[in-house]
């Protein structure tokens, strides 16, 4: 069982610095076929002008994810942290009890592009906590790379969630089997065009699948996703 979330399907907000894809509801747009997917809540695909950003606000018991596509988002929060978050790297923010935070692009010049997601944790209460890492040094054409998952280990971010994320990286005519782990899995493209379960999906088109016991992840050109594995 699958069903394609096509990228010009998606919700849309533009508040002049900020351009923004919301795979699923969020803000004041709100369509109840598209709540979330499992525990993954949010899959927003923002566009952050040049000098616009975040301004401090809170959040808790949320997994958040910033996945850079595109420039540079400066970090800045409650727990002490201030980091700069490129291209090529991903940050976790554990909200837990409660955490206060802002997000700007540093540029006066360059867009930012990212993927913020966020992910329900398993258990409300747990204690803040942040993790940022470049997988760059990792990627390996035509295999997966996990960079997120509940043990945080072997290169990979914690997150209070039985969930994993991983990066794979397509050459053209080649492909990656994935067993289904946890019975769901939903993709995310982000570069070029991938074929799943006889589907095509292009650029920022996203996919659930259920009820499968794995599955052909193929590309005829140069492909790049997201893989999140799901209970």
């Amino acid at each position: 069982m699958f069903e394609v979330r096509k990228a010009n399907e998606r919700g849309q907000s533009d508040h002049g610095w900020l351009k923004a894809n919301f795979t699923f509801s969020f803000a004041s747009y709100y369509d109840p076929k598209y709540m979330g997917f499992r525990s993954l809540r949010v899959i927003n695909n923002d566009h952050i002008m040049p000098d616009g950003g975040f301004p401090t606000h809170p959040h808790r018991d949320m997994e958040i994810i910033s996945f850079i596509l595109e420039g540079t988002i400066k970090h800045k929060d409650s727990m002490g942290n201030e980091k700069e978050i490129k291209k090529g790297e991903i940050q976790v923010m554990s909200a837990g009890t409660g955490v206060t935070h802002s997000e700007f692009n540093p540029s006066s010049t360059e867009e930012t592009q990212m993927y913020q997601i966020w992910i329900e944790p398993d258990a409300k209460g747990y204690a803040p906590n942040y993790g940022q890492v470049s997988y760059e040094e990792r990627k390996q054409p035509n295999q997966l790379i996990l960079l997120v998952d509940k043990k945080g280990e072997d290169g990979a971010l914690k997150i209070n969630q039985n969930a994993q994320l991983f990066y794979g990286q397509l050459e053209s005519g080649n492909k990656i089997d994935y067993k289904l782990s946890r019975g769901h899995v939903w993709l995310q493209v982000f570069k070029g065009e991938i074929e799943v379960l006889g589907r095509k999906l292009g650029l920022h088109d996203g996919m659930s699948i259920s009820e499968e016991e794995a599955i052909e992840i193929s590309s005829n050109q140069e492909s790049e996703f997201l893989l999140f594995d799901l209970a």
